[in-house]
């Protein structure tokens, strides 16, 4: 007996050093070697396939970057992350390798002539699929690669000119040159800060209502503008496939360039001043030119305002041309979008929104194409007597489908699918995509049917299938199903039948691998790709999709792992870590259906608190939080009741289970999970621990809405306290764990919510511990950062929760 004290003394003692001092960690530690190994496990290539999918592009991901790549000098203006010595992103991961793999030999090419410290970006085919253009970030900027198909060779184009500080840096030509955005050669230096300022930073509203959601990385002040406008500077360039370039049109401010199908004309979207300290740069005013293939301006096709005035709530838009892009069916024709109600979705009107089209060379008249009483969603196109428009609104998450005839605009849409959003089990799927002779994507169907691929909800969990739906009948045909043990789905058909296509197949423990199928033929599906399972060391955990019911008689849902070998009669019960993220429904019938496979394979990202199956923990993942509020009533009216009603139906299960000790359970979650966490510890004592990383949680410091609460601070002052732990700070008594990256650029997250939200804590007596992440943003990238983050939760699991009766006793 005295042995078994001084065991779990020294325990005690151990962990509560662990702890004793929490100023002075300063280091970075790393979790247990059986997590450690999981992070560190090989990635997993990416696919892509070729048009008839006789080969594939396998694209090697580099490692996560260390804290010392995050380190480097970085740009945080008008919502932009910048690499100020690359005129790129700031933050990203690269490809490191490029393979292509033939489909039905399996026969391997390596790329050879590769980048010697490969950084690999923006792969694009050309139209032929005979050359492979990417990019390579270099310790000075970013150049231009191509590789040719045949020869299996790749080579540089362009030294490092290419700016990508807003994407969409390269597309090719029809005759295989590549169109870039590329740093004005005329730009001079980057403008440095004076060494005092010319004068007081001053913004003034002159009575126009302009509420905007909390964005981070906004500009500040005069120098954040000269940054902006000088690495904005972008001259479009043709490069030839020998290096040879020459540029295009003037150079301004550039945020993206799209060209025609036919490559006749270029579409540019060029900023223009004035810029705003509101809004990040996607909503500075922009001019959509049209150019001819020479860079002259032919057609102004819309000049856009400054968006700072945009009534609120999410079915709220912008006045004016929106969505303006080249249909895909037409050589050289553009379609977009303009609201009829100012952008005020409050406003009662019949025709909310107008489709226009305009044909080259873009001096008739714009020409109406269809309208919608809700709000445009895009438009899937096949030929000009046939497309499909999609229709959204947001507040009762209704979404319209409707067949459209190009040619004759005054032939009535035919509704073909009027749903919710949100209903997993009623939902037909996606339309599948072909490419045309132009290189774009449209619809893949034959007459009046559509091949469809659907999630397949169930209330066995997704099933996905592929399908032929008859836009005439609105039937559809299930031509196939994944089945048991397997969660399979399709990811592209090769005929125009849809017997014979390309799968993605796995299972729990059944690393994803492609498989080419073919249903007419009879024959076994054969394997294409051969991807080692990464993870040994939990290939044979348990995991069951479990289901089970709320107070209110509502059926709610989630996935629970288990220990390899582990037999809660033999073994007992389990400490617990209960993870999940709460979404808002409109329905009580569709918040209840079961969502997610359990035969889906158990993927690790970054976060997952699948690591501390490892630990001897069960996991409650996906644990279904529902917030509903049906008709007229908001699901915010009654977020906290239906939380806590939410967790002690969860509880319950994984106890009457004989998995979970209802003394030893942990709840954590990430951002709006994170934000849930605080909330249930504030309003009950269920927990043994929480663990909250990079949330809010004082929603007065995001006054006009969040999330899918769409009401202002002001319109319901109630629901913005009651919903804030930080109003109830004074509440908690569980321990809570909160992790925050320090360059959080997420809006609504920053990181004061967590520094306020710990004084507030800490000031009323709470068990907290708050750890600040430096240079990691929203998602933690660093290496160094993400191990530290396992041990910080590690640490605080086996203390709190774990070990927390035998602390407890041994303190006594």
């Amino acid at each position: 007996m005295m042995k078994r004290f001084t065991i779990h003394f020294l325990a005690a003692i151990l962990f509560l050093a662990g702890y004793s001092d929490i100023q002075a960690q300063s280091s970075y530690q790393k979790p247990p070697k059986s997590i450690t190994d999981l992070v560190n496990a090989p990635s997993t290539p990416s696919v892509s396939f070729s048009k008839n999918g006789d080969w594939m592009l396998l694209l090697e991901r580099a490692d996560n970057p260390s804290i010392e790549d995050l380190s480097k000098p970085e740009l945080k203006i008008a919502g932009l992350r910048i690499n100020p010595a690359t005129s790129g992103p700031s933050r990203g991961r690269g490809t490191e390798n490029i393979k292509v793999r033939m489909t039905r030999s399996g026969e391997e090419k390596q790329i050879t002539g590769l980048p010697g410290k490969p950084d690999m970006g923006s792969f694009s085919l050309s139209h032929d699929e005979k050359y492979l253009a990417f990019t390579q970030t270099e310790s000075n900027g970013i150049s231009l690669w191509v590789v040719d198909l045949g020869t299996f060779e790749a080579k540089k184009l362009t030294d490092a000119i290419i700016n990508d500080v807003m994407g969409n840096s390269l597309v090719w030509t029809p005759d295989n040159q590549i169109l870039v955005k590329a740093s004005n050669p005329s730009r001079g230096a980057m403008p440095q800060r004076p060494a005092a300022p010319s004068g007081p930073i001053i913004q003034e509203t002159t009575g126009d209502a302009a509420p905007s959601r909390t964005y981070q990385d906004l500009l500040s002040d005069p120098y954040d503008e000269a940054l902006f406008a000088y690495f904005m500077n972008t001259q479009l360039m043709m490069v030839n496939l020998d290096g040879t370039k020459k540029a295009i049109g003037s150079a301004g401010m550039i945020k993206s360039m799209d060209l025609s199908p036919d490559g006749s004309y270029i579409m540019v979207e060029q900023i223009r001043k004035p810029f705003s300290y509101l809004v990040p740069a996607n909503r500075f005013p922009y001019d959509v030119q049209i150019w001819d293939k020479s860079g002259k301006n032919v057609k102004t096709l819309a000049e856009i305002p400054l968006d700072e005035n945009r009534p609120t709530g999410f079915d709220a838009t912008v006045t004016g041309p929106r969505n303006i892009s080249w249909r895909a069916d037409k050589p050289a024709t553009l379609y977009w979008v303009e609201a009829q109600d100012g952008g005020d979705a409050r406003v009662e009107t019949e025709v909310r929104e107008i489709v226009y089209t305009l044909a080259a060379p873009f001096t008739a008249q714009k020409s109406k194409l269809a309208t919608t009483p809700y709000r445009f969603a895009g438009i899937a196109w096949s030929d000009d007597t046939f497309a499909i428009m999609n229709e959204r609104w947001s507040r009762s998450r209704k979404e319209v489908r409707s067949v459209i005839n190009p040619s004759d605009p005054n032939q009535a849409k035919k509704v073909i699918i009027d749903r919710s959003s949100d209903d997993l089990y009623n939902d037909p799927g996606d339309p599948l995509y072909t490419e045309n002779e132009f290189g774009r994507n449209v619809l893949l169907r034959k007459g009046d049917l559509v091949f469809m691929t659907s999630p397949g909800g169930s209330p066995e969990g997704n099933m996905p299938f592929l399908s032929t739906f008859d836009t005439k009948t609105k039937e559809q045909e299930i031509l196939w199903r994944s089945q048991a043990p397997y969660y399979e789905r399709v990811v592209k058909v090769l005929d125009e039948n849809g017997s014979e296509f390309i799968t993605i197949k796995e299972s729990t423990d059944i690393q994803p691998n492609y498989w080419l199928v073919n249903t007419r033929k009879r024959m076994a599906p054969v394997q294409v790709t051969n991807f080692a399972h990464p993870y040994e060391s939990i290939k044979g955990i348990q995991k069951q999709l479990v289901t089970y019911k709320r107070n209110d008689g509502l059926n709610l849902s989630a996935v629970i792992y288990t220990p390899a070998g582990y037999d809660a009669a033999k073994d007992g019960p389990l400490p617990v870590l209960m993870w999940a993220y709460p979404r808002e429904y409109k329905s009580k019938e569709v918040a209840a259906q079961v969502r997610g496979s359990k035969y889906a394979f158990t993927r690790l990202s970054w976060g997952s608190p699948i690591y501390w199956v490892t630990r001897g923990y069960a996991i409650m993942d996906q644990t279904e939080m529902p917030i509903v509020g049906e008709g007229d009533k908001e699901p915010n009216d009654y977020f906290i009741d239906q939380l806590v009603a939410n967790a002690e139906a969860a509880i319950d299960h994984i106890v009457e289970l004989g998995i979970g000790d209802r003394d030893r359970i942990a709840v954590g979650g990430h951002s709006y999970g994170a934000f849930m966490t605080a909330n249930l510890l504030s309003h009950t004592n269920l927990f043994a621990a929480g663990i909250a990383r990079s949330g809010a949680y004082n929603r007065t410091l995001t006054p006009f809405g969040f999330q899918y609460e769409q009401r202002t601070y002001w319109e319901a002052p109630e629901v913005y306290f009651n919903m804030s732990p930080f109003s109830f700070a004074h509440k908690v008594e569980t321990p809570i764990l909160l992790i925050h990256g320090q360059a959080d650029n997420n809006s609504g997250t920053f990181p004061i919510q967590s520094e306020r939200y710990y004084n507030a804590l800490k000031g009323h007596g709470a068990t907290a511990r708050l750890v600040f992440l430096p240079n990691e943003s929203h998602g933690y990238a660093g290496e160094e950062s993400i191990l530290h983050t396992l041990w910080e939760m590690d640490t605080w699991l086996e203390k709190y929760v774990k070990n927390k009766n035998e602390i407890k006793k041994e303190t006594e």
